[in-house]
């Protein structure tokens, strides 16, 4: 390990920490480039199905027109308000693509109206038929690169600053 405090590049998120924040997670950071080529994000709900997330939103959102003009995004998810603790963080790049298809909404609904609402088949049913309106659709999230980070890694170096052991 290196001598260096500021090099952090030794505390990526392993790949089995990624798969458990993944599964454990429910909101992201969505980001985007507005028209004025300036960044924007907003707090959405996703779902991860194999190595791909998906979300969803209103026709008339911004980010939709944006993606649309420009289908490069990030999405960052992190561990806050899990009980993994806080500290892990990974963030993806990668390309977008609109889905209005019933085909795809039919997959889509059910299955993260259930992982939005896993505990209560009722507010899942709801939840579901609120989502599907004439004016939503689905963003397909396809990440080429990401960026992950392990607070625990950068705390072993320095045990003593760290605040607590869930850091």
């Amino acid at each position: 390990m290196t001598d260096s405090y500021e090099d952090l590049t030794e505390c990526g998120l392993s790949p089995e920490l990624e798969a458990q924040l993944l599964a454990t997670q429910r909101e992201c950071t969505f980001m985007w480039t507005n028209k004025a080529g300036e960044a924007f994000g907003v707090i959405m709900s996703y779902l991860h199905h194999d190595g791909t997330l998906w979300l969803t939103a209103a026709e008339r959102r911004a980010r939709i027109s944006a993606i649309r003009r420009f289908p490069r995004a990030s999405i960052c998810i992190t561990s806050t308000g899990t009980d993994m603790g806080t500290g892990k963080t990974v963030t993806y790049k990668g390309e977008c693509t609109v889905h209005s298809s019933r085909e795809i909404k039919d997959w889509f609904y059910p299955r993260f109206a259930k992982w939005i609402r896993p505990d209560d088949e009722v507010a899942s049913s709801t939840f579901q038929k609120f989502l599907d309106s004439p004016d939503r659709v689905i963003i397909e999230f396809r990440p080429d690169d990401k960026l992950g980070f392990d607070s625990a890694l950068m705390w072993a170096r320095s045990p003593e600053a760290a605040s607590n052991k869930r850091d």
